[in-house]
């Protein structure tokens, strides 16, 4: 059931049309066609209008639209059957054809490019290498193919004359693998004869048109067509085909096959062989044969690597055997030309031959067990002539016909005879639908003893002169009274209300297919190795007794029989071509020509059985082992009494039983959508069950790692529990009386952890380093004053860490620098005492810090002053005064310290009232001693000690506020600087430093 059309465009499927009549279904192909839409289904079958036009329907995303989508889901296409067919091999494992089958010009060729094209897009989706290099052969080889068996036509410009039957070969996994070409009945007589209007094979063009002027050269060929006889017989050099440009991608195409240089130079040397062939002309000197252009002789002994008087006397005298005795017996003029023509004619068919076999050794699987890499499962497509019906029919057109006549009864067979059998077989009720049975018209034909062929085989192997004439009065004391039969000078055979009329002239030498002996010891004899495989029976002697070789009718007959059987084998589809008008415009639509065409391809009888009949049928154990996981009834198996009464509990659980019919051994389902909706359940259904399988087996799989890892587990714990104790017992004998020791334990040396307890080591150590006892055993025995200092440093450390360098923790801290000797000498006395005065007038308990610092005044200016830090007042001092005070700040207005991450001893004080202190600490003895950390954690551990918070930040530049004003401390280098000091500057201050 096609769906997402709108019925502007007609009805998508004939099986949906309102009555079923002839003239309804022509009525709805003819409004599809002018509408755009070229394919139409008749259930599974698509019916396929040539459009005669290029249509945007074939890209990468309509690709995407059909991929692993349902018949019904999408319009009717091409690409749908293909999938239907690579779904139907993938899920089923059943190997498929596509069958595609209607007259010359139809657009058979096309359609089996688009599935291949379609195959080739749809598989490998992980982009193997392998199966890349397999795709791009099987598309490569239809350029080929089609180049050596292709030709303009009055009715098609790429007119199939062979018929090609193509397996393609899938894994397991359904990715092509290999595949494998047949070839039948080459139209070889178009080598040197095409009727008005049309052309000889492509390949010949291509060479003289498209070849580069040396290989021409090399050939001794012109860039002329109408210069050689064979090519130029139908009138019609010219056509559509861009032939300088499929020389080019016919010959790249055989290097990507697989053809090496020497072969692909040698089947250029062949067409310009039976080009050369066909310039040869014939006179006579009085009983003698000549050959008037003898220059031609040497050309064809090089093309033909062979002597040019073996050419010579293969085309003038012919080899006899006569009991012991060898003659040669001259050629009249007409059985040299008639010799020249089966020369050429063999030489392009076995050429042919050639390479279809060539492309197959090379894309055939190889190294393939099935008990290995899985069941070998195939698709085929054939591509085979339509029916031919011509002014002038000849023996050819007769056989392709027969071709067709077989295949339609194929499709009666399968579609439509066995359709109503098996109803009545299963017992369903069926409404008989009559249909024309073309097996009569096929055994008109091949019966043994009795039929054409037969007939014809044996007028070929009578003794003496047989004439065509002759022929047709055999067949006519034979088959006068059949049926289908009439002949008045003409063979006539009737199939249902279409004639097909034959000219049986020509008939007996096609048949007899006759080639001397010589022409093949001539190409044996060749040193071109690829030329002399192509005539293995050229190595027979003359005198040698043979087997009569079978008759090309015969020959056919057997390849269509074999074709057939392969066929029934193969669960096939259908694709229904049908040629619109001859005159090969996209708008015409020619009524009778399209009835006579739906008619003998007897689409009507299909879609009566279509309508009356059901889409699907399986057998009950076959349809159970697909769908009962879908039941609960029925999954993972059933208790009814039969597989008959739980197909049917399953159907009715799904709500489809008004869509079925039950009959002996097998369900009927009427309409496609009930198939479709169970392939979705069950889908559904697979993934759940995987996913159930999955989690049991992952479980059981996780269940015997765990019970492995829990073994190791459990030696390893038990292991290292023991090399822990061990490693414990001996750190606790060595460290057992370091109480007692002088340096507390540090002599002591750690024992050798094992590998599994080196971090373990790492984390001891650290407990024993930063162990309360070790603490306490380093600080127990020091001063109040020594406590006081450590605490300060320890400040230091937590706030400083890593933003300054240098921290002075290494050296003794003694705050009070003032009062030392060496940081001022003469006047520590008067500094003691004007401290003692501050000490009884602000009751302060003791000093932070002291230190000479260089200060910025109120006025911007650089001073030296003293600085006095107390535990409630920051006092400054003039050193010159005799440290006299000049202003304090009390401690709580400090709100926090800043200062550089230099080496410099910047620091600014922030006070709450925005009156920043910005000073230089200096007088440091040693020179080169630094007292910021010693401040910076004095004043944090006097305000942990009174639980205040004062902020530290270690910043360049520092940002500060004088008198009111926002500004800006930079500390700078200057190489001739000899002491700290600070300069105005825009933006606030700079503090510049000695650079040495």
């Amino acid at each position: 059931m096609a769906e997402h059309e709108s019925l502007e465009f007609g009805k998508a499927d004939f099986v949906l049309l309102d009555n079923v009549s002839l003239e309804e279904f022509m009525a709805n192909l003819k409004l599809r066609f002018e509408k755009g839409r070229i394919y139409t289904y008749i259930g599974e079958v698509v019916v396929s209008v040539n459009p005669y036009r290029a249509m945007n329907i074939y890209g990468r995303d309509t690709i995407e639209q059909y991929k692993g989508r349902e018949l019904y889901e999408r319009p009717p296409h091409l690409f749908a059957i293909a999938d239907a067919a690579y779904k139907a091999m993938k899920r089923r494992n059943k190997d498929t054809c596509i069958v595609i089958s209607g007259e010359s010009g139809a657009g058979k060729t096309e359609a089996s490019k688009y599935i291949m094209q379609y195959i080739a897009a749809i598989t490998n989706p992980s982009q193997r290498a392998e199966v890349e290099r397999v795709k791009n052969m099987l598309l490569k080889s239809n350029c080929v193919l089609e180049a050596f068996g292709n030709a303009k036509t009055n009715r098609n410009d790429n007119s199939s004359r062979f018929g090609k039957y193509m397996d393609i070969n899938f894994d397991f996994k359904g990715d092509p693998i290999g595949g494998h070409i047949n070839n039948y009945l080459l139209e070889k007589s178009r080598v040197i004869f095409q009727q008005e209007g049309e052309r000889s094979f492509h390949s010949f063009y291509q060479l003289v048109k498209g070849a580069p002027d040396a290989q021409l050269r090399s050939l001794h060929i012109q860039r002329d067509p109408t210069a050689y006889t064979y090519i130029k017989v139908g009138g019609q050099i010219k056509s559509s085909i861009n032939d300088s440009a499929d020389f080019k991608a016919v010959t790249d195409a055989m290097k990507v096959i697989g053809f090496t240089t020497e072969e692909i130079q040698t089947v250029y040397k062949i067409l310009a062989t039976i080009l050369h062939l066909g310039n040869l002309k014939f006179g006579s000197d009085g009983d003698v044969t000549l050959i008037e252009n003898s220059k031609l002789v040497s050309v064809l002994g090089d093309l033909l690597s062979t002597k040019d008087e073996n050419v010579e006397k293969a085309l003038l005298y012919r080899t006899v055997a006569t009991g012991r005795d060898v003659i040669d017996k001259q050629h009249t003029h007409q059985e040299a030309s008639y010799g020249r023509d089966a020369l050429a004619k063999a030489i392009y068919e076995r050429l042919f031959c050639w390479i279809v076999g060539r492309i197959n050794d090379i894309i055939e699987v190889k190294n393939y067990d099935a008990r290995v890499h899985g069941k070998n499962t195939v698709i085929g497509v054939l591509d085979i002539y339509g029916f031919e019906i011509f002014q002038n029919n000849s023996f050819e057109q007769f056989c392709i016909n027969y071709c067709n006549e077989k295949l339609q009864q194929l499709f009666i067979q399968l579609v439509l005879k066995q359709e109503q059998e098996e109803y009545e077989r299963e017992g369903i009720p069926w409404k008989h639908i009559d249909y024309f049975n073309n097996q009569i018209i096929v055994d008109l034909v091949e019966q043994q003893h009795k039929g054409i062929f037969a007939v014809l085989d044996e007028a070929c192997m009578n003794v003496g002169k047989v004439t065509d004439e002759m022929f047709l009065q055999a067949l006519n004391g034979k088959l006068a009274k059949h049926a289908h039969y009439t002949s008045r000078k003409v063979l006539k055979i009737t199939h249902s209300e279409i004639c097909h009329v034959y000219s049986v002239v020509g008939f007996i030498d096609k048949n007899k297919d006759t080639l001397f002996q010589d022409f093949k010891r001539l190409l044996y004899n060749s040193s071109n190795p690829v030329l002399k495989a192509m005539w293995p029976e050229g190595k027979l002697s003359i005198t040698e007794v043979t087997k009569r070789p079978l008759t090309a009718a015969t020959l056919f007959k057997n390849s269509m029989i074999s074709l057939v059987e392969n066929l029934a084998r193969k669960e096939p589809y259908y694709v229904r071509c049908i040629k619109p008008n001859d005159v090969k415009s996209p708008l015409l639509f020619e009524h009778e020509r399209c009835k006579h065409q739906v008619e003998y391809l007897g689409l009507l009888e299909n879609v009566r059985v279509r309508r009356a009949g059901f889409a699907n049928r399986q057998l009950y154990p076959r349809f159970l082992q697909r769908y009962k996981m879908i039941s609960e009834f029925t999954w993972p198996n059933h208790d009814l009494p039969s597989d008959k009464e739980a197909v049917k509990r399953l159907l009715q659980g799904c709500g489809f039983e008004h869509d079925v019919a039950y009959g002996k051994t097998k369900v009927f389902i009427r309409t496609p959508r009930t198939i479709f909706s169970l392939e979705e359940q069950r889908a559904e259904m697979v993934k759940r069950i995987v996913l159930f399988l999955q989690k049991v087996w992952r479980g059981t799989l996780a269940r015997k790692r765990y019970r492995r890892m829990r073994a190791a587990h459990i030696i390893i714990r038990a292991y290292r529990r023991y090399k822990v104790k061990s490693y414990i017992r001996e750190v606790n004998r060595r460290f057992k009386n370091v109480r007692g020791m002088k340096d507390h334990g540090k002599h002591v040396k750690w024992p050798t952890p094992p590998k599994v307890l080196r971090k373990f080591e790492d984390a001891l150590r650290n407990i024993y380093n930063r162990s309360e006892w070790w603490a306490w055993t380093l600080i127990k025995d020091l001063s109040p004053e020594q406590l006081v200092q450590i605490r300060a440093k320890v400040a230091t450390l937590e706030c400083l860490k890593g933003q300054r360098a240098d921290l002075g923790l290494q050296r003794a801290w003694e705050g009070n620098y003032l009062v030392s000797k060496k940081d001022s000498p003469g006047t520590a006395s008067s500094f003691t005492l004007v401290s003692s005065d501050l000490q009884r007038k602000d009751k302060f308990m003791r000093v932070l810090f002291s230190c000479n610092v260089r200060k910025i005044n109120r006025f911007n200016k650089a001073e030296d002053r003293a600085l006095l830090i107390t535990d409630r007042h920051l006092y400054k001092m003039d050193p010159v005064k005799q440290y006299k005070p000049m202003k304090s700040i009390p401690l709580y207005n400090v709100t926090g310290v800043s200062i550089s991450p230099g080496k410099d001893q910047l620091v600014v004080f922030h006070t709450k009232d925005n009156r920043d202190l910005i000073v230089c600490l200096q007088g440091m003895v040693p020179a080169g001693d630094s007292r910021i950390g010693e401040l910076v954690g004095t004043l944090l551990s006097h305000f942990k000690s009174e639980k205040r918070k004062l902020q530290v930040n270690t910043i360049s530049p520092i940002h500060c506020s004088m008198n009111g004003r926002k500004c800006t401390v930079v500390v700078e280098t200057k190489i001739n600087q000899s002491q700290p000091d600070f300069t105005k500057s825009r933006s606030g201050f700079i503090l510049s430093v000695p650079g040495n």
